[in-house]
């Protein structure tokens, strides 16, 4: 049985994970954080005592590790070797991990191909800033979800607010304009839509308008999956 691939991706903010988090409900598909993986593997890495400049040990780690996300109530459990790691892949101790390891030719390598191997029947909904352009050109339905700066802003303060957490609004558009640029302008798997991306643009839309939208196209594009 062939896996049906459906990418999303997009910015941060735009309601990427929320969406691929109800489309893997929708259609009982695995799911595909790839934000997280190079966070998983530095976290691994740390674990291991490996030193963070040893390529080859932390490729060779790469392939080893098993890697699951877990849809529920919550969220997303993401599990490392059976270890739940959800929060603590979110520090930013963890994040610096990644950024160094992220570096490595073979360790990107390693990486792709771990992500890949997720590609398994029935489907998967692969979330990410590349899915669609390097990791899953073949995709059977490729989207491209994206929001203005000002609206993800918007979000951000009040996810802060939320959590009584006070927020500078002109300062967390700055940083969203700022990602956005390296992000698109980078030499290597620059965010941008693959040609056959549909674009959904959910700056006015909820959630719930989002995932109709989405389910519409892959009704379309897909009529086996009901």
């Amino acid at each position: 049985m062939t896996a049906t691939i459906i990418t999303v991706d997009g910015p941060s903010g735009v309601g990427k994970g929320t969406l691929c988090q109800a489309l893997t409900k929708q259609f009982g598909f695995h799911l595909l954080d790839s934000g997280a993986i190079y966070r998983i593997l530095g976290l691994a890495a740390w674990q291991h005592q490996l030193d963070f400049n040893n390529e080859e040990a932390l490729a060779q780690l790469a392939q080893k590790i098993q890697i699951h996300f877990i849809p529920d109530e919550n969220g997303v459990r993401t599990l490392l070797d059976q270890q739940d790691v959800s929060d603590t892949i979110r520090t930013q101790q963890v994040a610096d991990y990644a950024s160094k390891i992220a570096v490595f030719p073979q360790v990107r390598a390693a990486l792709l191909q771990k992500q890949r191997d997720f590609a398994i029947a029935p489907g998967l909904i692969a979330d990410g800033r590349d899915m669609g352009t390097i990791v899953f050109p073949q995709a059977n339905i490729k989207f491209f979800l994206d929001a203005t700066a000002e609206e993800r802003a918007k979000r951000r303060l009040k996810q802060l607010q939320e959590k009584g957490i006070n927020g500078n609004f002109a300062q967390i558009l700055s940083e969203i304009q700022e990602r956005d640029y390296r992000d698109r302008n980078r030499a290597v798997a620059p965010l941008v839509p693959a040609d056959d991306a549909i674009l959904l643009d959910s700056s006015s839309l909820s959630i719930n308008e989002v995932f109709a939208l989405a389910l519409q196209h892959i009704r379309q594009r897909l009529p086996h999956l009901g």
